[in-house]
């Protein structure tokens, strides 16, 4: 039996457990499962790997989409650019253990934006510096738009909420949520961003998948502003890691 599955911290919140039982239902995959790994401090990732011989990959979510990299003998390319890593591929051969690292989020990010982006769009607000942030900003800049980083707290390159004024927001024809708020049960909670300043040439992206339309998209939607929910970015990365998993080239 081949295992998969997701880590990070707290996981009450995944659907990922979900889609890829329904996956191997429907396509008649027999010899495999997914679970989930809460992982409260990452140190015990190693003792996970030696403990479950039978465990070939791995989605990782918040909040260790960044710390994993040094658990890691090898990477894609596009992980040193992205500063994060959510599929692992797990080989084992005697007594010895390789782990690559991938980004399949870069894959779930364009399918859910192509749609939506044109040359009009220029600008892009991405709320939030963690993991899922860098493969926002690195799909968006490939695409050739300017992003500005938003941070509770003053770091450098990064604005901080205070100084999200009329002129930023209105400047902003993207702007999108990768902080875990709104995420189950914390569903009534949002970025702290001037929503009356929203308009109908706003786009509003939220990473979070569940619920589907979080508070930060209603209030959005509210205003007239295109949102984007975070589902079809979860089935797109989700095929991306099974594509990674069965890869014998990778």
């Amino acid at each position: 039996m081949r295992k998969f599955g997701l880590i990070g911290y707290p996981l009450g919140h995944s659907f990922s457990g979900k889609y890829f039982a329904g996956k191997f239902a429907r396509e008649g995959i027999r010899d495999c499962s997914y679970q989930n790994y809460p992982l409260e401090t990452l140190e015990k990732f190693p003792d996970l790997i030696s403990e479950n011989p039978e465990l070939c990959g791995l989605n990782i979510t918040i909040p260790y989409k960044t710390e994993i990299i040094k658990y890691i003998d090898d990477t894609e390319p596009a992980v040193k650019d992205i500063g994060a890593v959510n599929v692992l591929k797990i080989k084992r051969s005697k007594h010895k253990i390789r782990i690559s690292g991938f980004n399949s989020d870069v894959i779930g990010i364009e399918a859910s934006l192509v749609p939506f982006v044109t040359e009009q769009i220029k600008n892009a607000l991405i709320l939030g510096t963690g993991g899922g942030s860098k493969a926002v900003a690195y799909t968006l800049k490939k695409m050739g738009i300017n992003v500005t980083f938003v941070s509770r707290t003053r770091k450098k390159n990064c604005l901080t909420y205070e100084d999200l004024t009329s002129s930023v927001i209105q400047k902003s024809d993207i702007i999108i949520n990768t902080t875990p708020l709104g995420m189950f049960p914390d569903i009534t909670t949002r970025p702290g961003i001037n929503y009356s300043l929203l308009n109908e040439k706003h786009i509003l992206f939220d990473l979070v998948y569940n619920p589907e339309i979080t508070s930060f998209l209603c209030m959005g939607q509210e205003r007239g502003s295109r949102i984007i929910t975070g589902l079809k970015m979860l089935y797109a990365q989700a095929e991306r890691s099974w594509e990674i998993w069965n890869d014998d080239s990778l």
